[in-house]
């Protein structure tokens, strides 16, 4: 799926993610058959602002539930995450595996 529409494919299967539930960069680009490209995703999160409707990009993480990203929204993310009952400490998400929602599973 490497065409012009990869953020948009992205931001689609990110608005797809449970509010309550996270997934990772990998998890994304995996699910979209372009496994080696994260770090594009990781692009397309960074992308989002005016993206319409809105992405819920703070619910994306690394593959060991850490914040990554821009440090400067760090605290905002956290924010966005304990909100819909996410524990968040020292920037990595609590229980991560219980709260990680796979794309790939759950879009079968």
């Amino acid at each position: 799926m490497k065409d012009e529409n990869f953020f948009e494919h992205v931001w689609e299967l990110t608005r797809q993610i449970p509010a309550g539930r996270v997934t990772s960069y990998g998890a994304i680009a995996k699910a979209l058959g372009t496994d080696n490209l994260s770090r594009m995703v990781a692009k397309a999160m960074g992308a989002c602002g005016n993206a319409n409707p809105p992405v819920p990009y703070y619910r994306v993480v690394s593959s060991d539930g850490r914040l990554s990203g821009d440090p400067a929204s760090a605290g905002k993310r956290q924010a966005m995450l304990e909100a819909e009952g996410v524990g968040v400490k020292a920037l990595k998400v609590l229980n991560f595996k219980q709260v990680c929602w796979d794309p790939l599973k759950e879009l079968e």
